[in-house]
C-alpha cells in the first residue's frame, strides 16, 4: 500500500519514539533533571515563547492574572479548570494565559509541543512565563500561554445553546475520535473529560481538540491497561459533568447521563478494533482487503502501509493495517483548494465540488481546474455573505455547510430549486443568530468557570504534582507500586 515513507524511529532514553517529538523545545533547566532536586525559581521574568509577538513583554506579569485589567481581557466563554483563566488580547492575537506552578507549566509545555510536532488535535503552546514577582518581590506563579483557537466553545457554552437533542451522543462521539487518535500515537491522557477538551463544528458533528495536558504521557506503545484506565476514567468524568448539567437544567431531561457515558466506551473499542484488528482473508477474497481500506477512509484515517502474511498452507492472509493519521477528506481538500477545515466539513464541500463538477458538464476535466472554479464560483461568494459581526464566530467552511442544509430544506419546502444567494439571506436572518451568546449566558459560564478554582500552592507539592501524585503508579496493573 503506497503512502507516506516509513519513519526510522529515534531513541530517547532507551525508548523509541516518533523522530519528530525530540525537536520539540526544552525549557527544563539543568537542575531539573537531577532526581529529588527542585528546581530553582528564576530571579527574574523569564519568557520562553515559541512566537515572535513583541506585545508580550509588555504584558503586566507583575500582576496576579484574576486582577489584569479588564481592556486587556477577551470576553469568551471559559471551561471549567482548578487554575486562573483568562483570555488576553496581545496585539492582533488571542491566547489563553493560565497560572500554574512552575514545573507543571514548563511540562505541560513540552508536551503541547510535542503534539504539536505529530500533529494531534491540541491547542497551540506560546510560551512558559517564570520568574514572576509582584512589586513587594513577592514570588507569584509561572504562566502557560497557549494560542485561543478560533471557533471553539468548551462543552458547557454549547449546551447553553438551542442545539439538538443529540447533542451529548455527538460530543461523544468526538471525543472517542480523539482519545482513540492520542491513544495510536501513545499518548496516555490520564485525565480524560469533557472539561479539558474544546469543541470545533464539524458539518453536523463535531471535532475534539485537548486543551490540558497536565497530567499526560508520551509512550512508544500503550498497553491495554493504560488505555482502558483513561476510558473508564473518561467515562466516570463524563457521566458527573453531565449529571451537573442536569441540575443546571442545561441537559434536556430525555438524556440519560450514564448511558451517554457507556455510549463513549462502545465507540471507542469500535473505532479503535476497526482501525486495529487483524483479519484473514483466503486468497480468492482480496477484494475485501480493498473495502477494509475503504473503511478507514471512510472513518477519516489514511492507511500507510499493509502488512499481509499468508499462512504456512497458502489457504489464508492475515492483514493487519497501519494506520498513520486521521483527516484523510481534509488533506484531499486541502491539496485541491487551500481550504484547511475539519474532516466532515471536508466532506461535504467535496460532495458539493463533485456535484458542481456534474452540473458543469466538466466530468472530464482535471479535478485540480475544477476546483478553482468552484472556489471563485460557489464557495468563496457565498462565504464573502456572512456578517461581519458573526465572523469570529463561525468557520467559514461551516457557514457553506450550513447554507447547503438550509437551501435544502427551503427547496424541500417550496418544492423547487432555490438559489444560492437567497439561501444565504434566509440563514442569515432565521438561523445564524442562534450563534450568539446572551450576555448573561457568558457571565453565568466564566462564573462556573472560575468556582472551580483553587489554589495551586495548596494542591500541588514541590514537585509541582497534586498531593496524591505517585510517580511509581502503574496504570496497566492498576495497584500503587511499593
Amino acid at each position: 500500500m503506497s503512502g507516506a515513507p516509513h519513519s526510522k524511529l529515534v531513541t530517547m532514553e532507551n525508548v523509541e519514539f516518533d523522530p519528530r517529538l525530540v525537536q520539540a523545545t526544552s525549557v527544563k533547566s539543568a537542575d531539573e533533571g537531577v532526581p529529588g532536586r527542585k528546581a530553582a525559581q528564576p530571579k527574574a521574568l523569564k519568557i520562553t515563547a515559541a512566537s515572535s509577538n513583541p506585545k508580550m513583554f509588555t504584558l503586566p506579569w507583575h500582576k496576579p492574572l484574576s486582577q489584569w485589567p479588564d481592556d486587556l481581557l477577551a470576553n469568551l466563554p471559559r471551561g471549567i479548570s482548578r487554575h486562573v483563566v483568562r483570555f488576553v488580547r496581545v496585539g492582533n492575537d488571542v491566547y489563553a494565559m493560565k497560572e500554574i506552578t512552575q514545573s507543571v507549566a514548563q511540562r505541560e509545555y513540552e508536551l503541547l509541543r510535542q503534539l504539536e510536532k505529530i500533529d494531534v488535535p491540541s491547542v497551540k503552546p506560546i510560551a512558559v512565563v517564570t520568574g514572576r514577582h509582584d512589586r513587594d518581590g513577592k514570588p507569584l506563579e509561572a504562566m502557560l500561554v497557549t494560542e485561543h483557537l478560533k471557533f471553539s466553545l468548551p462543552y458547557r457554552a454549547l449546551f447553553a445553546r438551542n442545539l439538538r437533542e443529540d447533542t451529548a451522543d455527538r460530543l461523544i462521539d468526538a471525543l472517542a475520535v480523539l482519545l482513540v487518535r492520542l491513544h495510536l500515537i501513545g499518548f496516555y491522557w490520564g485525565d480524560v473529560s469533557l472539561s479539558n477538551v474544546l469543541f470545533l463544528r464539524d458539518a453536523d458533528c463535531f471535532a475534539a481538540v485537548l486543551v490540558d495536558a497536565e497530567t499526560g504521557e508520551l509512550y512508544p506503545q500503550l498497553t491495554e491497561g493504560q488505555r482502558e484506565y483513561d476510558i473508564d476514567l473518561a467515562r466516570t468524568n463524563i457521566i458527573g459533568e453531565l449529571m451537573d448539567l442536569s441540575s443546571g437544567k442545561l441537559l434536556p431531561d430525555d438524556v440519560d447521563e450514564v448511558e451517554v457515558g457507556n455510549r463513549l466506551v462502545d465507540r471507542y473499542h469500535s473505532l479503535w478494533s476497526a482501525l486495529t484488528d487483524v483479519e484473514s482473508f483466503s486468497p480468492d477474497e482480496m477484494w475485501k482487503i480493498e473495502k477494509r481500506v475503504n473503511k478507514l477512509n471512510e472513518l477519516g484515517f489514511d492507511v500507510d502501509e499493509l502488512e499481509m502474511n499468508t499462512s504456512e498452507d497458502g489457504n489464508r492472509v492475515r492483514v493487519r493495517p497501519r494506520v498513520v493519521d486521521a483527516g484523510y477528506a481534509s488533506r484531499k481538500l486541502l491539496r485541491l483548494t487551500g481550504l484547511d477545515v475539519q474532516e466532515n466539513q471536508a466532506r461535504r464541500l467535496l460532495n458539493d465540488l463533485d456535484a458542481y463538477r456534474t452540473s458543469t458538464w466538466r466530468q472530464g476535466e482535471d479535478l485540480e481546474i475544477v476546483a478553482t472554479d468552484w472556489m471563485r464560483e460557489v464557495f468563496e461568494p457565498t462565504v464573502r455573505m456572512i456578517p461581519a459581526e458573526y465572523r469570529s464566530q463561525i468557520e467559514p467552511a461551516q457557514f457553506f455547510h450550513e447554507v447547503l442544509t438550509h437551501r435544502w430544506y427551503l427547496a424541500e419546502k417550496v418544492g423547487h430549486d432555490v438559489p444560492m444567494a437567497e439561501a444565504v439571506n434566509s440563514y442569515i436572518d432565521t438561523v445564524l443568530p442562534q450563534y450568539k451568546l446572551d450576555a448573561k449566558v457568558m457571565d453565568a459560564i466564566n462564573a462556573d468557570a472560575d468556582a472551580g478554582v483553587v489554589d495551586d500552592e495548596a494542591s500541588y507539592g514541590d514537585d509541582g504534582y497534586g498531593s496524591d501524585y505517585n510517580p511509581d503508579y502503574d496504570p496497566d496493573a492498576a495497584v500503587w507500586a511499593s
